[in-house]
């Protein structure tokens, strides 16, 4: 285990839940975490780094989400054993994501509704036609750039009230990852050249390519989300570090 004393600096203007993810990602990298092994619970992490509860749930939210830890009902929250290097794209709020780099954020919704689904949603998300499902459509900002635009249907039994949140205010990969906590992601990237419809919200010229993720999430043992992730491809950049143990 990672000595208590391994404290987070109160002081710090590093946000705190990010302290903590370090915290056991140093871990990790230094051999004292290794696969298998069991991490600070909640409780734990509250003392030792002085934050609240849903601080610390953030943080082992987010790592569980990345596929570096697996938490167990009744037993607590493990290392992960290794996994493909598909896995490791990192599954990262957008906000979170901009405003590490010291930008301000913002969100404007284009459209946030409730739905039958039709031939093609109800493809996207293995359900029977006419299934309630949600669809929403969010360009999200950098400073004053569009940098994605995030195109979701989400299953409306898995998540009940995500067409009456404000997306202005969170974002749904915040609202999701608490309503509707990720058992299993997959991803899929591709550049292309965008219609003059995305063309028009991401304020791209004609002739600029994107990079498109598709990325579907399970919950609940169910598929709950099926998004198109669009990206002006001179403004973003799709990354993962990982380490590969010896054999």
């Amino acid at each position: 285990m990672v000595n208590d004393k391994d404290r987070g600096d109160p002081t710090s203007s590093y946000p705190r839940y990010r302290e903590i993810k370090r915290f056991i990602l140093d871990g990790v990298k230094s051999g004292q975490l290794k696969a298998g092994d069991r991490v600070p619970s909640e409780a734990e992490l509250t003392v030792q780094f002085a934050v609240s509860r849903m601080t610390a749930n953030r943080a082992l939210r987010e790592l569980t989400a990345t596929g570096l830890l697996v938490r167990r009902a009744g037993s607590g929250t493990f290392i992960a054993h290794s996994k493909p290097i598909g896995h490791l794209i990192e599954i990262r709020n957008i906000a979170d994501e901009i405003r590490t780099r010291g930008h301000s954020y913002r969100s404007r919704v284009v459209l946030n509704e409730t739905v039958a689904a039709d031939r093609s949603s109800a493809a996207r998300l293995n359900v029977r036609v006419g299934t309630r499902l949600f669809h929403s459509l969010i360009a999200h900002h950098e400073a004053e750039f569009p940098l994605q635009l995030e195109d979701r249907f989400v299953l409306a039994a898995a998540a009940p009230g995500y067409a009456k949140v404000d997306f202005t205010v969170t974002t749904p990969n915040e609202y999701l990852t608490r309503v509707a906590p990720l058992e299993k992601v997959e991803h899929c990237v591709v550049a292309r050249m965008p219609d003059e419809d995305i063309r028009g919200i991401l304020g791209m010229q004609r002739g600029e390519p994107v990079l498109v993720m598709t990325r579907r999430t399970w919950s609940g043992g169910r598929l709950v989300s099926h998004a198109i992730l669009t990206h002006p491809a001179n403004r973003y950049e799709l990354t993962a570090t990982f380490e590969v143990a010896p054999d």
